[in-house]
């Protein structure tokens, strides 16, 4: 399945994916034999992490307390996911893959609120301002990927400013605003055993 991991690579004939629909090696081509119900939720999983670029203990971490919040612990996961302040400047178009956003993250190139934060993994609020620091509005990579955010589009639970280089959290996001196709009921199925 397609994650779109690459940025915008992923959006033209160079997706790799698009070229060639199967696993790398000599071994892709190969038929496969039938998947059991744990390794159809294993894959769901581990495409969800691998998506949002986490490690397992990160993910575990972050099922564990949308487990505990109340409400559906699929939708809660997802949500969680989506407020973390890298998929939230990706989603902003301060970036152009999940992995870059996180990487300008650490490096500090965003402010919430007026502080400057390095930590990718922060949870953003409704009414948090994410704003580009003053140093960093000449980098190239930032300019580049507000220039494609036109193509991908920004959710309607965000608000982007592209001449003042910041963004506003209106809302928490919805399911039904999450167009990835995502089975986060197999994830809680396989974390619940």
């Amino acid at each position: 399945m397609k994650l779109f991991l690459k940025g915008d690579r992923c959006y033209s004939d160079k997706c790799a994916f698009e070229r060639r629909g199967y696993p790398p090696g000599q071994h892709g081509q190969r038929r496969r034999g039938k998947v059991s119900d744990y390794g159809i939720q294993l894959r769901e999983k581990q495409k969800v992490k691998r998506m949002y670029g986490l490690t397992e203990k990160q993910f575990r971490l972050t099922f564990d307390k949308a487990d505990r919040a109340k409400g559906i612990t699929g939708t809660n996961l997802l949500v969680r996911l989506e407020r973390r302040l890298d998929n939230v400047i990706y989603r902003l178009g301060f970036a152009n893959s999940r992995a870059q956003a996180r990487q300008m993250v650490r490096h500090g190139h965003f402010s919430v609120n007026g502080r400057k934060v390095d930590i990718p993994s922060a949870l953003v609020s409704i009414g948090d301002e994410i704003t580009v620091r003053e140093k960093s509005k000449e980098t190239a990579a930032i300019k580049d990927a507000l220039e494609s955010v036109v193509r991908r589009g920004v959710p309607q639970w965000l608000e982007l400013d592209k001449e003042g280089m910041k963004g506003t959290v209106k809302a928490y996001p919805t399911r039904e605003e999450l167009t990835m196709p995502m089975a986060e009921q197999l994830i809680v199925e396989l974390y619940s055993k």
